[in-house]
């Protein structure tokens, strides 16, 4: 390396390779041609890389704003997102990839675009692995990332990282909440449904009902995440990352909803989730609730034919606790359970739906999210 040039890429070596600094210096030189000399190039490079003097030290993902210019941080990639090719305006195909990296401050999204998007695809950028990111900062899908331009880098890394990705309560979510990041409980798996998008196609999308110590809330899979990864059913402890908050017209009910950009894998520690009964007496219509108490009354499984031509099966049974007795509509499956249970038999009813019945009555009607448990 020129002498004239080594100084200045001491400044830049916890934050680029060599063989990377000399690229960069060639590849301007080509581009400003008698413009500058090669040590005003390198510092150009410098500036571009966010160093500007020999003390700087990789910024911290918390401390990164929106006044946030051109910055370097190590990290962690705690996870990757499948690359996606789109037409540039000249033609050409492009190819743009994002991950997100994790120290101990916080988490950010990384965006990388054609050879270094390809890194991802190939192998070389792994999740769990440390790397040295430099890039720009900007407004992306979900809040402030890291776009790793032309003069930018990834560059993997010696150095275990300790992470800590801030993980919010299931009772402190909130509508439009984005970059959700939560530890929970799957309580419930639900099947996949298809749906014709309006772009064109088929979609597909399935819930699951995850739970904490603070209480339970629906999750919205779409598309490839729909296809739930065997290891995770019922009972068994996730970990989500970047999901965001939206209320569901049909129930007005906050949901994660988990895209492209989301994770949902199987978490490294256990989460407990204890159900919370309410008392029959205070029950009222238009909510959703779960009770328990013993069957003091069981009507006959009953059949009938639906719109689209297929058979259903409706039951009545009638539930006490030490507060008053409710009558259950129990439907298809639920129904013909109910055939085998006894006067007195215990019985949890998980979020049905309170409504006025038959006398003006206040019953609950179970649906497709409800479930049924006879101890």
């Amino acid at each position: 390396m020129d002498s004239e040039i080594a100084p200045i890429y001491e400044k830049l070596a916890s934050v680029v390779s060599e063989e990377e600094f000399l690229r960069k210096v060639n590849e301007k030189m080509d581009k400003m041609g008698p413009l500058c000399d090669k040590k005003t190039i390198a510092l150009l490079v410098a500036s571009d890389l966010g160093v500007t003097d020999a003390s700087q030290e990789p910024m911290k993902i918390a401390d990164i704003n929106e006044n946030s210019s051109n910055v370097y941080i190590i990290g962690k990639v705690v996870s990757l997102f499948d690359t996606r090719e789109f037409s540039r305006n000249d033609g050409t195909t492009g190819r743009v990839g994002n991950l997100i990296v994790a120290d101990s401050s916080g988490s950010i999204r990384v965006t990388l675009w054609d050879e270094l998007a390809d890194q991802m695809t190939t192998g070389s950028i792994q999740a769990g692995k440390s790397y040295r990111v430099s890039g720009y900062v900007k407004e992306g899908y979900s809040g402030l990332e890291i776009n790793v331009g032309r003069y930018g880098g990834i560059e993997e890394v010696d150095e275990e990282i300790q992470i800590e990705l801030p993980s919010m309560k299931i009772a402190d979510i909130k509508e439009n909440d984005s970059d959700i990041n939560l530890n929970a409980v799957i309580l419930q798996v639900l099947d996949i449904r298809t749906f014709n998008k309006r772009t064109g196609g088929e979609g597909k999308v399935r819930n699951i009902l995850v739970g904490d110590d603070s209480g339970k809330i629906r999750v919205t899979l779409w598309d490839e995440k729909a296809e739930l990864d065997r290891s995770l059913h019922e009972g068994v402890s996730i970990e989500i990352i970047n999901g965001y908050a939206r209320v569901n017209n049909f129930n007005d009910e906050v949901e994660i909803q988990i895209g492209n950009h989301g994770v949902i894998r199987k978490a490294d520690s256990e989460v407990l989730y204890k159900e919370q009964y309410t008392p029959i007496s205070d029950i009222i219509p238009g909510e959703s609730y779960s009770v328990r108490g013993f069957i003091s009354g069981i009507g006959e499984v009953r059949e009938f034919s639906r719109k689209d031509g297929g058979v259903g099966m409706v039951s009545n049974v009638y539930l006490s606790d030490d507060t008053g007795r409710i009558r259950v509509t129990l439907w298809d499956d639920m129904a013909e359970m109910a055939e085998n249970v006894d006067i007195d038999t215990e019985m949890e009813v998980i979020d049905a739906y309170a409504k006025t019945g038959f006398n003006d009555e206040v019953e609950l009607n179970t649906g497709r999210r409800s479930r049924v448990v006879f101890l």
